[in-house]
């Protein structure tokens, strides 16, 4: 028979390698608990129903000895008299928390941050983004037109306050996994967003986020499609035709960004004029901009479907449904390399196993239009002026007052971009393009 459990004895005990469960020879059922770390905790065990069961009392030595013995004994009267005290444990704590506000569950947090802080404060392609991992990979609610309401996502009813460093780390591990890391690092970084929010909120006080990395190391970019990788990527956009081959040549014509493109709207657009104006809304550092189009850009639109949105809707241009732009960019791309691949071993015959290019970007387009304009001589500011980039180039007092747009520079620029891809594409030599592109530069 067990020896009756004293303080003296309970100070003395050890952890080991293993969790150990030390019975009281005083109160049949009670158990000091031992974990490896060193913490200890009050356990009963009792027979319900037939079954063995186990009630967690609490930690020593918040409760001390006398009070373990004295919760264990009305848990096991509990238990003669046919209830159950784990299950009324539970079910407290159930209703403890049905009665607590709603304001801290996840799903309403994450929502109250889109509509409160990242849609006034930040460009509607980087809000939507956010938006779309705290769908997928966090919690999230949403009214709909008709009145529905949508809720998605892994920890959807869970409180924000009750999210540990522990959950994160393994929500983190789990979409590495799939794999994909770098989804994770962004999962990361909208979550934390979230939290700093909630903290000037009042709806917590620490960020479960701190101190937990971003789970890969993202290394800089700096690929950049060679002619013959262009033109495949090109047969690639003709081969997956509406919507994202349309996409893929825009994005090579332009230099724009992926989301600016995808978001595009008619309202955006003057065919006429060969003018895309894309609002400082949309635009990454908050500046309105203007893209001219060249004739190859225009053509490609004016091929494009309009699908009404109804009314009140923005009008994109690259949509299936009219009130939201296209998405799945991961699946359009894998169609893209599939297709390289097929023309590549079409060319290769009966040749040696063929070799797919270096993994490229939707954003390695833009990178490929930067650095192809920089090859026609176009002076490095009106490149800069074409992509709305701010690097410094233009600096000091001469940025401050320089409010020149390049408008007709830009235009000669991508023109001349232009017609180096249709080059490029048709397999002409570069010589005539690249010297009509020095002569209109002025260089």
């Amino acid at each position: 028979m067990a020896k009756a459990l004293t303080i003296a004895a309970i100070e003395k005990t050890k952890p080991e390698a293993v969790r150990r469960e030390i019975p009281d020879g005083l109160v049949r059922g009670l158990y000091l608990v031992m974990q490896p770390s060193g913490a200890r905790s009050w356990a009963v065990r009792y027979r319900f129903l037939g079954q063995s069961r186990k009630l967690t009392l609490g930690t020593y030595p918040a409760i001390d000895l006398k009070a373990a013995r004295e919760l264990a004994s009305a848990a096991l009267v509990t238990a003669a008299r046919g209830e159950d005290p784990a299950g009324q444990k539970k079910e407290a704590k159930r209703q403890a928390a049905a009665a607590r506000p709603a304001h801290d569950l996840l799903e309403n947090v994450c929502a109250a941050y889109i509509k409160r802080q990242a849609k006034p404060n930040t460009r509607e392609a980087s809000w939507r983004e956010v938006e779309r991992i705290l769908k997928r990979e966090i919690a999230y609610v949403e009214e709909k037109e008709d009145g529905t309401v949508e809720k998605s996502g892994p920890w959807l009813g869970r409180r924000l306050g009750d999210i540990t460093r522990a959950d994160i780390n393994a929500l983190l591990d789990e979409i590495v996994d799939r794999p994909a890391p770098i989804l994770a690092n962004r999962t990361l970084a909208a979550f934390r967003r979230v939290c700093n929010w909630a903290i000037g909120r009042g709806i917590i006080e620490t960020s479960p986020c701190d101190r937990v990395k971003a789970p890969v190391v993202e290394i800089s970019r700096d690929r950049v499609l060679t002619d013959d990788e262009l033109r495949l990527a090109w047969g690639a956009f003709e081969s997956a035709g509406w919507p994202f081959g349309q996409i893929g040549k825009l994005l090579l014509l332009t230099g724009a960004r992926r989301d600016e493109v995808g978001a595009m709207t008619w309202g955006e657009v003057d065919l006429a004029g060969k003018l895309w104006t894309l609002p400082k809304e949309r635009a990454k550092n908050g500046a309105a901009h203007e893209i001219p189009l060249s004739d190859a850009a225009v053509a490609i639109l004016k091929s494009l479907p309009k699908i009404e949105g109804g009314k009140g809707t923005p009008g994109y241009i690259f949509t299936t449904t009219g009130t939201t732009p296209v998405s799945g960019y991961s699946r359009a791309k894998n169609q893209f390399d599939a297709a390289i691949l097929e023309a590549m071993q079409k060319v290769a015959a009966n040749s040696e196993k063929v070799t797919p290019p270096e993994r490229w970007t939707l954003h390695d387009l833009r990178r490929t239009a930067d650095t192809g304009m920089a090859g026609l001589g176009i002076p490095p500011h009106v490149v800069e002026a074409v992509l709305n980039h701010r690097s410094g180039i233009i600096k000091g007092v001469a940025r401050t007052y320089n409010r020149y747009s390049y408008s007709a520079e830009k235009r000669q620029a991508l023109d001349a971009w232009a017609r180096r891809v249709e080059a490029i594409v048709a397999g002409k030599p570069a010589g005539n393009v690249v010297e009509l592109a020095k002569a209109r530069a002025g260089v």
